[in-house]
């Protein structure tokens, strides 16, 4: 499968938006640790902002800013969104209340809970009537919603963003699943070049091959973060450069993603 990427959205630990990230990628600027910033993105009404939750709000600011970078409008773009846990600070919240003798759940909470909740509230904030799927294949949701965004844009042939998220759990969930840092990362895609693409990606599935390494410097904490296996894609992207990623995937695959930087016309 053959693409363009168009722009790039993300957020995570000392890593406030893609413009900043990129001489962090490219070894020309230091990395300084700090929170994944709790953004609450401007493309959502007012009453969307009040009822989203942390995690609905992370995964709609890495789109925001991929959208921002590009010429293509919100509502011309079918979205793909990836997580391999979904709502754990809900789940959390939810499980707490069930223990109580009343087991009322508040209506938000249950609301939220929904695994495709952040796709509504894009849909909302940009008035979408385009497609969109949400997905998860637990540590390969990454590449599992590369392959379908790509599909899709290769398939269909229109503009394709893929967001990809995942948070911590609280305690005690977080014994089960110990991700200690919030990230999301949001890639336009377009079948053709167009004006503004930063590179083309040809894609394919095989058998497992060894995987890229990924970006050194970041928070250990981070690399277990299954949206931030994106990061050796996000490097190449930053340094422009022509290279082969490989991405572990599921049942002793590999996706191999060959990149080329596109040459402003």
């Amino acid at each position: 499968m053959q693409l363009y990427v168009q722009s790039v959205g993300l957020m995570g630990p000392g890593l406030n938006g893609w413009v900043s990230t990129q001489p962090i990628l490219t070894g020309s600027a230091p990395y300084r640790f700090g929170d994944t910033p709790r953004v609450v993105p401007s493309i959502l009404p007012a009453t969307e902002r009040r009822r989203s939750s942390d995690a609905v709000r992370l995964a709609i600011a890495a789109a925001e800013e991929a959208l921002r970078g590009s010429e293509i409008t919100g509502n011309e773009t079918a979205t793909v969104f990836a997580s391999s846990d979904g709502d754990g600070y809900i789940t959390h919240q939810i499980c707490e209340a069930l223990t109580t003798r009343e087991k009322e759940i508040s209506p938000t909470s249950f609301h939220n809970s929904v695994y495709n909740a952040p796709a509504g509230y894009w849909s909302i904030a940009i008035g979408s009537r385009l497609g969109s799927t949400s997905l998860c294949a637990f540590d390969g949701s990454f590449v599992a919603g590369l392959l379908e965004a790509a599909a899709q844009t290769c398939v269909d042939h229109r503009p394709v963003m893929l967001i990809a998220s995942d948070l911590p759990f609280p305690f005690p969930l977080y014994a089960l699943r110990p991700i200690e840092h919030a990230f999301s990362v949001a890639i336009l895609m377009t079948p053709d070049a167009g004006r503004g693409a930063l590179m083309q990606w040809q894609i394919q599935i095989g058998a497992r091959e060894p995987a890229t390494s990924d970006p050194a410097g970041l928070p250990a904490g981070l690399y277990r973060n299954p949206a931030a296996r994106c990061l050796p894609l996000l490097r190449t992207l930053a340094c422009r450069s022509t290279e082969t990623v490989v991405l572990d995937y599921l049942d002793n695959n590999s996706v191999t993603v060959s990149c080329q930087p596109v040459v402003p016309s």
